[in-house]
Parts: structure tokens; C-alpha cells; sequence
């Protein structure tokens, strides 16, 4: 690309791409005159939807329109996540707006005929919500809840746009803030309007973008770089991976405009194998970008040079921490080293480097684009803009939530979230992952951003968010979390590595009714020998999960230890089934499906018992028995 000018030209042409999907006077005339409507149809191609067969639908979209003779009126499209997976595969027409939701193979039919011939939605399909007050149902897409809170800027064009076509992201302001960051600001102009954002990194740790873009920038040297780290690895985190699918080319140009503002000609993106569509996507969106010269040589006609590169990471927890990626990056085991020096002084090969998240590039070119005042003016007085959260567990809307810094964690696992399914008791919400805690009802109303979330005893993380109900034993998740640092710590440091084995080892005792008192205070003072010595950030943060749930919850590891009881009736040795006598119907089915023939009986004449000494607490005869006779106590 040589000039702004060809950019503004080309947009124009591309407007066409994205146009249909707004209602406008031609699309009101076509309705009153009841000529041919040019629908656009979106299907999800995230990887939840994929994985429930969106692209067979989107196959069978296509197929059906041609059939129907309204191919040249209908456009199918791919796109990334709409947000709300708990209903996918999602479906939207546009310029109508109508979401359908669980869309089948067999759906597929009635959508065409029905809707995109003959005008009538199908309602039975649709997405839709409750209203609370007048109990009537909610079509409309802006006005139900889980979508009513969200305020979306680095999920802009997610589930809007086709991710693998360059022109529509340019028909929506793409790579404009890239034509202004090289031909009307200088490289400190940037990163001035970057502090002045207040854009705090979205990986985790919450530095200022600005700032850290500075350290790199005063460096001394021509030979710098600019990482991408996604490196996404917190169980039931999947932001970065549906920015990546549904919007890749917001990310490398928040790259190339961070490249300039360092001053740096070369970038990777580091991304977990594990990802194959986001890699595919990011792979054709670079492709795309070369050729139109978003990337390569004198971009803009500005001198500026800038290329990314793709490094695939073999799913490594630990890489997730700077010098751990940097290190994978340059082909060597990924273990982090100390600091100082920090990667913006010695980075990749020796070399300054900034490393951001893909969150916190899905901003850059917006915050370019309508200025830091614009964004400063969402979210906090310390924590600026938007988060985006993975919002999973027990909870009715599993999916992608992004709102504005501020909104309450019960705003979010109520409001949007809908709270627990199946009338259960909210018990507690996880949040940063496997260094973050566990909040209870009490910390319900704190506003969600950085200081208050360590205040309450977790942290923001990289927005990991998983809901616990009255089911989930808080001792099992602190052991489920601990099982995930060891199997991911690097080893380099004695703290972590064998730190965090003895306290698996004392958890796993007393979720097998073998603990003691002592061991509490044995694990607290562990923890905080752990914090205090530990290497890198896996370590230091790896005993929040053991102190949150000690600190909430230690009636929960008392019950274990002193009744060698699970309230939550989740922790195996700790649990016995009993075949209440009053209750069954003396069919055998329990008995018939023990695998270890513990249950005893005679059919149609005696009850069944279950012999304690050989029950291995599968849980077979509670599934089996069609009459509730099987109790767990």
C-alpha cells in the first residue's frame, strides 16, 4: 500500500462487502415493494460451533439458496464467535438482525424457504430472552441480556465480518490507523497517545502499554523487535483464540503500529499449536496483508519495513510468561529466566523486544483511530477501556463477554451470565485462572478491574472466569488447579517445582480422607514461602487457588479433615453409596451394571444393599436406578 489515498480509494470499493448487513432506505423500499432482498447470512466458523458443525451448515446454507434459484440475492458468510457459545451453532441474517440459535442440519430448509424467500422468520429458532417484569420474550438481538451489558471494542468486528477476506476489514476502518501512525505521527506521538489511553496489558499483569513501549523505543540500536504472545493457556480461557479466529488482521495491525512506534522491522506471533484455525486464519490474513503491502517494504510510501512471522508453541503453560516465550521463540527450551534485564532492554536474540497480548493489540488501532480521550473515558479512574472474559463453569451463558472496566462481577455471572442453570446456588466465580482465586457471594459487588480484584484476594488474569455452584467442593478445585501447575511447571526453580508437588500431596491427603489440622497451617506457610521465592509469575501466583478457598471456604477442608466428609459430595473416597430399602423397587438394574458386583439382592423379592468393602464409588448404580433408591452420602 502506497498512500493513504489508495487506501481511502479502496475502502469505498469494499463499503459493498459489508453494506447489506445494516438496514437502509433501499432495503425499507424493497420490503414495501416486496422486491428480491439481498440477505447477507453469517454463520459462526469459531472453533466451538465448528466443533458442533457450522461448517456443514454453512455448506448446506449455500446449497440450499442455489437450489432455490436466490443465490445471486443471498451471501453466505463465515465468521468468528458471536459471543453467546452456549447457543451455537448460531446462525445470523442480516439486514434483518435475527440471530437463530442450535441450528441444525435439518434447520436449514425452513431457514431459506421461510425466511430468505418468503419473509417470515421463524421464531421457534430464533434467539431470544425473557423478559423479567412482563414475561414476554425478547427478540430483539441489542436488548438481550447477555448482549445488553457488553460494550465491544477489541470483539468489534467478531461474528460481523469474514475473517478471511481483507476487504471487508478494510471496509470497516482497517489498516487506517496504520496509513495515519505512519504518515501523520511520529513514532513518540504514538506511544504518547498510547500512555495517555491508559491501555494497561490484557496478558495478565496490567503494565501500562505506553510505558512498556517506551523502555523499547529509548533502547539504543536499529535491530529491534515486537512479539504478539498468544499464548493462551488457562483452562477455560479462549479470548485470544476467537480474537485471532474471527478478527486476525486487527491484530498484525496493532503489530506493525507498535513496530513503528519502537522502532522495530521485525515480529512474531507466538501462538499454541492447539489452535489450528486461529493459525490458519492468521496465515491467511498475513498472506493477504503482504499483498496488499500492509506488511513488506516501505509501507504507506513511509520507509517503514515491517514483516510478521508465525512461531507454533507446543502448549506449554509457562510460555506464557515473557522469558519463557522468548526463549521458545529462539528455538530453546521454554523456561523463564530472572530479571532484570527485561526483554524491552534484552529480548529475543539479544535484542530489545516488546511483548503484548492479543487483547491489548485488538485495541491499539481503535485507540489510534478516535483518540486516547475516547478511550480513557471507559472503564476506571486506574483501569481504562474494556475486559474480555471467558466466561465458563456452571453458568447459564457460557461464552465471550467484553465490558467496559467497572461492571460488578454480578452484572456479569447474573445479568449476563444468567446465573447458576438449574435453580443451584452460586457458590463462588474463579477468576485469573490457575493464579487467580476464588470469590465469593461477599465480593459479588466489586467492580471488576486490576487493584480491586487483588484487593478481594484473586486477580484479573488474562480473563479467564469460571463459575462454581453449590456441586463444586472448593478443595477439589484447589487440587484441580494444583495438578495443572505441576504438570505445567518448567522445573528451573526448586520453589515451584518441588513447592508446589508437596502441596498436591498434601491436597490429594485430604481429599482421601488422610489429612490432618497441621496441614493447613503447613500449606499457608508454604504458600507464602512459594510467593516470596519463586521464579517467574507461574510459581509466585500458583498458591492463590489454596489461599482463596482456605480463606473462603476452610469450613469446606475441616469437614474433610475432622468428618472425613465431602459436603459437595464430590471427592470419591470420601463418599458412600446406600440403597435406601424404602425406595427400591427390587429391579437388579443397579446390580445388574456394578462392574465389581458389590450390590446383592433378590429380584422382585428383596431389596438390594451395596457392600462397602468392595464399592469402588463409581457412581454406576446411582445412574442406573430409574427410582432414586441410590443414595450418596
Amino acid at each position: 500500500m502506497k498512500s493513504v489515498q489508495e487506501l481511502k480509494e479502496l475502502r469505498e470499493r469494499s463499503l459493498v462487502k459489508v453494506a447489506l448487513r445494516e438496514k437502509d432506505e433501499e432495503y425499507v423500499l424493497a420490503r414495501e415493494n416486496k422486491a428480491p432482498i439481498y440477505y447477507t447470512v453469517l454463520y459462526c466458523a469459531g472453533t466451538g460451533c465448528t466443533a458442533s458443525g457450522s461448517p456443514e451448515i454453512g455448506k448446506e446454507l449455500a446449497k440450499s439458496c442455489e437450489a432455490h434459484g436466490i443465490a445471486n440475492n443471498v451471501t453466505v458468510v463465515k465468521t468468528g464467535c458471536f459471543g453467546l457459545c452456549q447457543k451455537g451453532p448460531i446462525v445470523a441474517v442480516y439486514p434483518d438482525e435475527v440471530f437463530y440459535n442450535h441450528i441444525r442440519l435439518e434447520d436449514v430448509e425452513r431457514i431459506v424457504t421461510d425466511h430468505l424467500i418468503g419473509g417470515e422468520v421463524c421464531k421457534d429458532l430464533q434467539m431470544k430472552d425473557i423478559d423479567p417484569e412482563t414475561k414476554k420474550e425478547i427478540f430483539d438481538i441489542n436488548k438481550i441480556k447477555f448482549y445488553e451489558k457488553q460494550r465491544r471494542i477489541a470483539l468489534r468486528n467478531c461474528g460481523k465480518l469474514n475473517p478471511e477476506d481483507i476487504y471487508e476489514y478494510i471496509a470497516v476502518d482497517g489498516y487506517q490507523a496504520l496509513g495515519k501512525a505512519l504518515t501523520e505521527m511520529t513514532p513518540q506521538e504514538i506511544i504518547d497517545v498510547m500512555k495517555a489511553s491508559g491501555l494497561r496489558g490484557r496478558g495478565g499483569a496490567g503494565f501500562p502499554t505506553g510505558v512498556k513501549w517506551q523502555f523499547e523505543k529509548d533502547q539504543p540500536g536499529d535491530e529491534k523487535y515486537v512479539i504478539c504472545n498468544a499464548d493462551e493457556g488457562d483452562p477455560g480461557a479462549f479470548m485470544d483464540r476467537s480474537i485471532l479466529e474471527g478478527d486476525p488482521h486487527a491484530i498484525i495491525e496493532g503489530m506493525a503500529i507498535m513496530a513503528y512506534a519502537v522502532g522495530a522491522h521485525k515480529g512474531y506471533v507466538y501462538i499454541r499449536a492447539e489452535y489450528p484455525i486461529a493459525v490458519n486464519r492468521l496465515r491467511i490474513a498475513l498472506d493477504q496483508a503482504r499483498e496488499l503491502g500492509f506488511l513488506g517494504t516501505n509501507i504507506f510510501d513511509s520507509n517503514f519495513d515491517f514483516d510478521i512471522e508465525i512461531r507454533l508453541g507446543a502448549g506449554a503453560f509457562v510460555c506464557g510468561e515473557e522469558t519463557a516465550l522468548i526463549a521458545s521463540i529462539e528455538g530453546k527450551r521454554g523456561m523463564p529466566s530472572p530479571k532484570p534485564p527485561f526483554p524491552a532492554v534484552a529480548g529475543v536474540w539479544g535484542k530489545p523486544t516488546s511483548i503484548n497480548n492479543v487483547e491489548t493489540l485488538a485495541n491499539v488501532a481503535q485507540i489510534i483511530n478516535k483518540g486516547a480521550e475516547w478511550y480513557s473515558a471507559i472503564g476506571t479512574e486506574k483501569s481504562k477501556g474494556t475486559k474480555v472474559f471467558a466466561l465458563g463453569g456452571n453458568i447459564v451463558n457460557t461464552g465471550l463477554v467484553e465490558v467496559p472496566m467497572g461492571t460488578t462481577l454480578r452484572e456479569i455471572v447474573f445479568d449476563i451470565g444468567g446465573g447458576c442453570p438449574n435453580g443451584k446456588k452460586f457458590k463462588a466465580v474463579q477468576t485469573g485462572g490457575p493464579s487467580g482465586g476464588c470469590l465469593t457471594e461477599r465480593e459479588l459487588d466489586t467492580p471488576i478491574d486490576y487493584e480491586n480484584l487483588i484487593a478481594a484476594g484473586s486477580m484479573m488474569g488474562s480473563g479467564g472466569m469460571i463459575v462454581l455452584d453449590e456441586d463444586n467442593c472448593m478443595v477439589d478445585v484447589a487440587k484441580f488447579y494444583m495438578e495443572f501447575i505441576c504438570d505445567e511447571s518448567c522445573g528451573k526453580c526448586s520453589p515451584c517445582r518441588i513447592g508446589t508437588k508437596r502441596l498436591l500431596e498434601m491436597l490429594t491427603k485430604i481429599t482421601e480422607g488422610e489429612g490432618t489440622m497441621e496441614m493447613l497451617d503447613e500449606m499457608e506457610e508454604l504458600c507464602a514461602e512459594i510467593k516470596d521465592t519463586a521464579l517467574c509469575g507461574l510459581g509466585q501466583t500458583a498458591p492463590n487457588p489454596i489461599l482463596s478457598t482456605l480463606k473462603n471456604f476452610r469450613e469446606e477442608y475441616e469437614a474433610h479433615i475432622l468428618q472425613k466428609k465431602c459436603p459437595a459430595g464430590v471427592c470419591k473416597k470420601l463418599l458412600e453409596y446406600h440403597i435406601n430399602p424404602e425406595k427400591c423397587k427390587k429391579c437388579s438394574l443397579c446390580a445388574r451394571n456394578c462392574p465389581v458386583n458389590c450390590i446383592s439382592g433378590v429380584p422382585g423379592k428383596e431389596p438390594y444393599s451395596i457392600d462397602q468393602s468392595k464399592c469402588i464409588k463409581c457412581g454406576t448404580c446411582i445412574a442406573a436406578c430409574r427410582f432414586a433408591a441410590v443414595e450418596r452420602k
